[in-house]
């Protein structure tokens, strides 16, 4: 394990792909935790892994199968980060070792690809533009969010906001406004559509280490990445001040999921689990959870399949990996 490990550590170097983020998902290496630690496809038995710490939630009862929809490369070098689907056709993924952003048909075949530095969450605005937050990276001196036109026949990004740093997962509501997790920070950033910044919104969306966002309604939901609960919260969209905890997924201190992205899926939240490999269903009304899926590598997107082909989107969630991996997983 430890000639593993170090082999790997040496790979990370050379592609320099360490940035806030991954040094805190570094340290699951460290820890020699399993789910995190996927060498060709195989994770590392539990006798090398050490005991399992978190917490096991029931199964949802729900019968699922995974395949493969496009195959990854070296686990963590060929890391995926998030997808969104445009609604015309084409799913867009950030590859942020790659510095670029993919489009793929439902055939699983790439039909569009352009470069864009770190980039990280990906969504789709109510113009019908893609928005995209780029500088999830430390060699990037600025980050921000980006747009691109979907429809292109080559789409180029253009800066929306800059000078952004340690951000992560984005969600955009109705209205086109932005919002923008941040792993290290307190405060979920707003920003207008025009790009201003909403000061007195993001300062009373006071939730320190967001990830995964989306947008239910009138409400935002938020993954909490550093909380041992491994926590996911709601902030109203109109009175972010009122923001409260859905529900805790982890009662041993030691056992935090390292929540990722996260999305709605027939009245539920569908939330990826990084550490233990799993996408998680809760009831926003409840709290209540339960595991939808199992066995994963590194998750760290899930997504609906709207307008991709024949993708059912009642019964299907696509899921991206640090893998490289981007799957497919059938409900039902």
């Amino acid at each position: 394990m430890a000639h593993e490990f170090a082999e790997l550590t040496r790979e990370m170097t050379v592609m320099a792909m360490v940035t806030v983020m991954r040094r805190i998902r570094r340290t699951l290496f460290a820890a020699g935790l399993t789910a995190a630690l996927a060498v060709g496809g195989t994770a590392l038995p539990a006798a090398a892994a050490g005991a399992q710490t978190s917490d096991r939630l029931e199964a949802c009862g729900e019968r699922t199968n995974v395949s493969v929809f496009h195959q990854g490369g070296i686990p963590l070098l060929d890391w995926r980060e998030n997808l969104e689907f445009d609604g015309r056709g084409t799913l867009w993924v950030s590859h942020i070792t790659r510095h670029r952003v993919e489009g793929y048909a439902p055939d699983g075949t790439l039909r569009a690809s352009f470069p864009l530095s770190g980039p990280g969450g990906i969504r789709r605005g109510p113009d019908g533009m893609m928005y995209v937050n780029y500088g999830v990276n430390p060699l990037t001196p600025h980050g921000g969010i980006a747009r691109f036109d979907p429809t292109a026949a080559a789409p180029k990004p253009e800066k929306v906001v800059d000078g952004l740093s340690g951000i992560n997962g984005l969600a955009v509501d109705a209205e086109g406004s932005l919002y923008v997790s941040r792993e290290l920070a307190t405060g979920i950033l707003k920003f207008r559509p025009d790009g201003t910044k909403d000061e007195e919104w993001t300062r009373d969306a006071n939730v320190f280490g967001t990830n995964g966002l989306e947008i239910v309604g009138d409400q935002l939901y938020a993954s909490v990445l550093l909380d041992a609960s491994s926590r996911i919260v709601r902030v109203p969209l109109k009175d972010p001040a009122r923001h409260t905890t859905v529900t805790r997924l982890s009662a041993n201190l030691l056992g935090g999921k390292f929540l990722d992205d996260l999305t709605a899926y027939k009245g539920s939240l569908v939330v990826a689990s990084f550490r233990d490999g799993e996408l998680i269903r809760v009831d926003p009304a409840t709290g209540r959870a339960c595991t939808l899926v199992t066995g994963l590598r590194m998750p760290t997107s899930v997504r609906i399949p709207r307008g991709f082909g024949a993708h059912d989107t009642g019964h299907t969630l696509f899921v991206v990996e640090a893998s490289g991996r981007i799957v497919r997983v059938t409900v039902g």
